[in-house]
C-alpha cells in the first residue's frame, strides 16, 4: 500500500502491450527520471507482475507497490539511485 504522501511523477499506461513491451517503458521512464521519483506502470500483461520485481531487484530500484486490479495490474516503482 502507498502513502498518501506519494507523489506520483509519471504514469505509463501500458495496458494492451505485451511482454517486455510494458518493462522497456518502465526501464525507459526509470533512466530519465530523478533520484526520488515514483513512476506508476498500469499493465494488462500477467508477466509485468512477475518481470518487473525482478528487474527491480537486479537493478536496485525500489518496488513499492503491486496491486492486481480488475483487469490490470498498478504497480508503483520509486527511483533510489
Amino acid at each position: 500500500m502507498i502513502m498518501e504522501s506519494t507523489q506520483i511523477s509519471q504514469s505509463i499506461d501500458a495496458r494492451g502491450s505485451a511482454c517486455p513491451g510494458p518493462l522497456m517503458e518502465l526501464i525507459k521512464a526509470v533512466r530519465s527520471a530523478e533520484v526520488g521519483s515514483f513512476i506508476e506502470l498500469f499493465t494488462s500483461e500477467k508477466g509485468s507482475a512477475s518481470d518487473v520485481p525482478s528487474w527491480l531487484n537486479k537493478v536496485g530500484q525500489k518496488l513499492v507497490d503491486i496491486e492486481e486490479l480488475s483487469d490490470h495490474w498498478r504497480i508503483i516503482v520509486q527511483k533510489v539511485k
